[in-house]
């Protein structure tokens, strides 16, 4: 089958899109690498800080949100500990359940991060908005091959 201008078309605003993103990624994970972290570091004390006020943030929670097989969030949450940042404490209620919670140099940590991040992203979000609009406007048929 043979490309169209279509396809042609998606193909550069999803690259464009990626690239962006990955632009913004690579940012962070210096940021971390920088403060003294592992980007997944820095990725963990964001999703146990931003976790919805509701929400037992458990391993298993954090091995959802980052993509990660349980015994790989266990050692990052041990890593965490270790380096002062988080605690992890049994649920009084059910003794099974072990929850997260940031330290207050976890939580010193990420503000820094995160208001570094915020920084950046002002910076950076016309062009990464102008993307997501280009492929949320985009209406043609994509057929998956591009020349």
């Amino acid at each position: 089958m043979k490309s169209t201008s279509t396809d042609r078309q998606l193909t550069v605003v999803l690259a464009a899109f990626r690239a962006d993103l990955r632009r913004f990624l690579h940012y962070s994970e210096l940021a971390a690498e920088k403060a003294g972290l592992l980007p997944q570091q820095h990725q963990l004390l964001l999703q146990v800080a931003g976790a919805p006020a509701d929400t037992l943030v458990t391993v298993a929670y954090i091995a959802e949100r980052l993509q990660l097989q349980h015994n790989s969030a266990v050692e990052l949450c041990k890593r965490c500990e270790a380096a002062g940042f988080l605690v992890r404490d049994k649920l009084k209620e059910n003794r099974r359940y072990v929850i997260l919670q940031l330290t207050p140099a976890g939580k010193k940590m990420l503000g820094r991060l995160s208001r570094d991040h915020a920084r950046e992203l002002r910076q950076w979000a016309p062009e990464l908005i102008a993307s997501l609009n280009k492929i949320a406007m985009f209406d043609g048929e994509f057929e998956g091959e591009v020349e």
